[in-house]
C-alpha cells in the first residue's frame, strides 16, 4: 500500500496551542502519533510524508524514523532542517515529485497549487502546509495529520474523498482506478 501525510511536527508544542492538537504535552502528542501512524501503515508499505515532519531540538531524527512503519520517503517543507532532509531512515528526499499510482497522475508537494501539471486531465494535487484551512478545490487534497484525523491517508480513501467534493462542486465523478 502507498499512503500519504504531512504537517507530523513532531517535538513541536506550537502545534498544540497552534493548531488546537487535543494533547496535554508534546510527548503525548508524538508518542499518539506515532501510534496512530504505526495501527495504519505495515512495514511493506509507502508513505510518502509531504514536510514538516520534525522540530530540528525536537528529537532524533533517525531514530523516530526507526519507530515508524514503512519505506518514509520526504517531500521538503518549509520546517525541514537539514538535520531532517540529511537523516539516513528517508528512501527518498526531494521537494516535488509527479507518480502515477493506479493510473492517476499524483502532484506531490508542501504546497497547495492553484493550478498543476495536467490539471485538466484529472491529475490530483496533494498537499499539507495548510493544517486542514483551506476550502479543497477539486482533485486537491490536504493529506496533512490535522485533515486526516491524524494518521496517513491512502490513495483509496484520497480518491473517494476526491470524487466526492468533485460531484459537490458539480464536477463527473473520476474514473475507477483499474487494479
Amino acid at each position: 500500500m502507498i499512503y500519504f501525510t504531512s504537517d507530523t511536527h513532531f517535538g513541536d508544542p506550537r502545534v498544540l496551542r497552534i493548531d488546537k492538537r487535543p494533547f496535554a504535552d508534546v510527548s503525548t502528542h508524538d508518542a499518539t502519533l506515532i501510534e496512530y501512524w504505526n495501527s495504519v501503515v505495515g512495514h511493506d508499505d509507502d508513505v510518502w510524508h509531504l514536510g514538516d515532519f520534525i522540530l530540528p531540538r525536537g528529537d532524533d531524527c533517525d531514530r523516530l524514523l526507526s519507530e515508524l512503519n514503512g519505506r518514509k520517503h520526504l517531500i521538503v517543507g518549509n520546517n525541514d532542517p537539514v538535520t531532517t532532509t540529511q537523516a539516513s531512515g528517508w528512501a527518498t528526499v526531494q521537494h516535488y515529485a509527479e507518480l502515477v499510482v493506479d493510473g492517476h497522475l499524483l502532484i506531490l508537494c508542501h504546497y497547495p497549487f492553484r493550478t498543476w501539471n495536467k490539471m485538466g486531465k484529472k491529475s490530483v494535487n496533494l498537499h499539507g502546509h495548510s493544517h486542514a484551512r483551506l476550502k479543497p478545490l477539486s482533485r486537491q487534497y490536504d493529506v496533512g495529520v490535522d485533515a486526516q484525523a491524524l494518521r496517513p491517508v491512502s490513495l483509496a480513501t484520497i480518491m473517494d474523498r476526491t470524487n466526492s467534493i468533485g460531484r459537490r462542486n458539480g464536477s463527473p465523478p473520476q474514473e475507477p482506478s483499474q487494479a
